[in-house]
């Protein structure tokens, strides 16, 4: 009532209805726009729950079923073998080389000659 007098003496009578209708509609659209806020926020809420809920299902499938192996004791405790070190024929180690630099070559120019192609050119 206080606010009514007060507005009603600073605005006038002729202004007044006018003010009211303009606070209504806002008043309005800011309830709108709240009640659609509280709806995305509510949905996005029960998205993460399902979400979650989809992915505890998915962890729990995916656990293996817990294996008992039986271990060697004494090849527990053994240290790994060191790596050997051969000697190797120079001649053998070119021989090998070329052999992987030709089949390099072989595999790029089988890759140049399927991206030519029309078929697959997308």
């Amino acid at each position: 009532m206080l606010i009514g007098i007060i507005a009603l003496i600073f605005l006038g009578p002729r202004r007044l209805p006018e003010i009211a209708k303009k606070v209504a509609k806002i008043m309005a659209e800011f309830r709108g726009t709240a009640s659609e806020f509280k709806e995305t926020w509510q949905r996005e809420v029960n998205f993460e729950e399902e979400a979650k809920a989809l992915d505890i299902n998915a962890l729990e499938a995916e656990q293996p079923v817990a294996r008992t192996e039986s271990i060697d004791v004494s090849t527990k405790d053994a240290a790994p073998n060191a790596p050997e070190i051969k000697e190797m024929d120079p001649a053998k180690f070119e021989e090998l080389k070329a052999k992987a630099a030709n089949t390099e070559t072989a595999e790029k120019r089988e890759t140049v000659e399927t991206t030519n192609d029309k078929k697959t050119w997308l």
